[in-house]
């Protein structure tokens, strides 16, 4: 063993120290590693930074940027009502159903995007059926860990994998060449779980909940809000038509706010924010807050509006549209002293103020007059995307909390069948192969920017970056592993290893030591040791590549025993309340089954 070999070995080791015990974040000691393998000798700078211009790279971003988009535009949220339709009052039908269409969005997206896309989702199903987080969490990880052996692009160490067959001159996988392993494997997997959640059941423990934002309902009662609310369409003979919301000064002249309107488009509905230049037309709907006593019967005939039903309490029913935000006086506000009116909170931040808390009393009635005090509460309505600006002017008014729905309130409404098209267009981009699956993904990141999906400010908060400098810092070690010979000494070891077992014991041991490695790092870090190690070993046996990468490429997506294996595992980790022994109870069963599976099959549809 040479002096590089063993500063590089050294380095690895220190990395998987890091990494085990979590201190300092992942990235971070990839960054580190980044910057000392140079130090060696063995690559310089340019090989290091080399991950940044690397194609996978690249493809695992964008797809961050896709699963944004399906967010943006309520495809997600959409899943997740059907889910719960469909799952009725069983438990064993709507864990089925999770984890079939978690698997499902996974294969065309990054399983850690579509965690975090769900978990909001499973939260809401759990509080809507009364059952724990914790019966539904576990299912989560695993159907988005499963989800990266179904396609290539699902996870990052499946990209990592057939990078390292490219690099050695070999032809990739398919976008769907993985899927008939990972079928049965997902399969036996929801078996095994609707079997196994039993071993985790536990009453909650103390501190472990996760908080939860008020209802709009809660807010509702808490400001005294129920039947104030009213909806009105303005007729063609009302006085209204053609007036400005200025020149009629509802509030002033009758004590009425016009919380929002709806107004007919060419093909769908829209609610606009009311503006002191907004021209009411004839059909706009009017939604009112009299927060003095009004005759509204009078008002009604004065101005030619036609009443309409309610479908939830104060407008919760156009909570898509329509939110509220409580907010407190600080200190040093300019509105300590003024009434709600004379402190022009509307015109400066095109929200209503509709609720009046001081200490534990509301003052519903007495809204419009009251002088503000340091420590009022107010609550505001009005369209989200006014709110979204309060919070990020703090000066004046101090946030205080949002409602849940403000959770599931799409960004972009409207423009799901967009969203959708883009992602059909990569995916038979991706299938005839007339691009790189690289720029397939590109062109659906540019279609979703083109039609209004995602903006660029969100496209760039969605890219997880760790996850991103975790790759781009790890790669370097395949190569300085290879110019070193370690690939090869591994390869040697390995073989050695196994002796004259035969090449299913090969792959069984190259199975157990990837998922042993992914125990302390994470498993796209295992991916980028291991895929070189692979490749080594089917060229000293003389035989093909793909049984060897594929081996790889399922045992880093079975990170199901601890919860740093994968950030798919740390993310529901708070929400379902788990130890580090729940996973391990799960998880390591269902390890020796996957590779017992594996060892069966991969030889059988990848002959060596």
């Amino acid at each position: 063993m040479t002096l590089e070999l063993q500063l590089v070995l050294g380095l690895l080791l220190v990395a998987i120290a890091m990494f085990a015990l979590g201190k300092p974040r992942m990235d971070a000691v990839a960054l580190l590693m980044m910057a000392l393998l140079p130090l060696t000798g063995v690559i310089d700078m340019d090989d290091a930074l080399a991950g940044f211009s690397d194609p996978s790279v690249v493809l695992i971003a964008a797809l961050f940027v896709v699963g944004e988009g399906l967010v943006r535009t309520g495809v997600a949220q959409r899943l997740g009502d059907w889910l719960l339709s469909r799952a009725a009052s069983s438990e064993t039908r709507l864990i089925i159903l999770l984890m079939v269409v978690v698997a499902g969005v996974g294969a065309v997206m990054s399983s850690t995007a579509v965690v975090a896309i769900f978990i909001p989702i499973v939260l809401r199903i759990a509080r809507s059926t009364g059952i724990s987080p914790g019966r539904l969490m576990m299912p989560l990880s695993f159907a988005a860990l499963h989800s990266g052996m179904l396609t290539l692009i699902a996870t990052a160490p499946n990209l990592v994998v057939n990078s390292e067959l490219l690099r050695r001159g070999h032809a990739g996988f398919q976008l769907f060449g993985i899927t008939p392993f990972g079928l049965p494997l997902l399969a036996i997997g929801i078996a095994y779980l609707l079997v196994a959640l039993r071993w985790i059941e536990k009453p909650a423990r103390a501190g472990g909940t996760v908080r939860i934002r008020p209802f709009l309902s809660e807010w509702i009662d808490k400001y005294e809000l129920a039947d104030r609310e009213h909806r009105l369409r303005v007729v063609a003979s009302s006085p209204m038509v053609g007036r400005t919301l200025q020149e009629l000064d509802l509030r002033g002249a009758s004590g009425v706010n016009i919380i929002a309107i709806e107004r007919s488009g060419r093909f769908a509905n829209h609610v606009l924010s009311p503006q002191p230049t907004t021209q009411v037309e004839e059909g706009d709907v009017l939604f009112l807050d009299l927060a003095t006593e009004v005759d509204l019967e009078a008002l009604r005939l004065r101005l030619g509006l036609e009443p309409l039903s309610l479908s939830g309490a104060y407008f919760s029913d156009q909570s898509q549209d329509i939110g509220m935000v409580e907010v407190m006086i600080p200190p040093d506000s300019r509105f300590i002293g003024k009434t709600i009116v004379e402190a022009k909170i509307r015109s400066q931040y095109g929200l209503h103020v509709v609720g009046l808390r001081r200490g534990h009393t509301s003052l519903g009635k007495a809204l419009l007059e009251t002088r503000l005090r340091l420590g009022d509460t107010l609550l505001l309505a009005g369209r989200w995307r006014q709110i979204r600006r309060v919070q990020s002017r703090g000066e004046e008014l101090i946030v205080l909390d949002l409602p849940a729905e403000y959770e599931e309130v799409i960004a972009a409404p409207g423009r799901a069948p967009h969203a959708l098209l883009a992602l059909g267009v990569m995916i038979v981009l991706m299938l005839a192969g007339v691009v790189t699956n690289v720029l397939a993904a590109l062109i659906a990141c540019l279609l979703m920017g083109l039609t209004r999906c995602i903006t660029l400010d969100s496209a760039y908060r969605s890219i997880h970056w760790q996850s991103i400098m975790l790759i781009v810092g790890m790669l370097p070690f395949a190569l300085a592993l290879q110019r070193t010979g370690g690939v090869e000494l591994a390869a040697n070891a390995l073989l050695g290893l196994a002796g004259e077992a035969g090449p299913r014991t090969i792959l069984a041991a190259l199975f157990v030591i990837t998922v042993l490695m992914g125990l302390f790092i994470s498993n796209t870090a295992t991916a980028v040791l291991m895929a070189p190690v692979a490749m080594g070993v089917a060229e000293a046996m003389n035989a093909s590549p793909y049984p060897f990468a594929m081996t790889v490429a399922i045992a880093a997506s079975c990170a199901f025993m601890t919860p740093v294996s994968s950030p798919v595992n740390t993310l529901i980790v708070g929400p379902g309340d788990y130890r580090f022994s729940d996973f391990l109870k799960i998880g390591a069963p269902y390890t020796v089954i996957a590779l017992a599976i594996s060892v069966a099959l991969i030889p059988w549809l990848l002959p060596l």
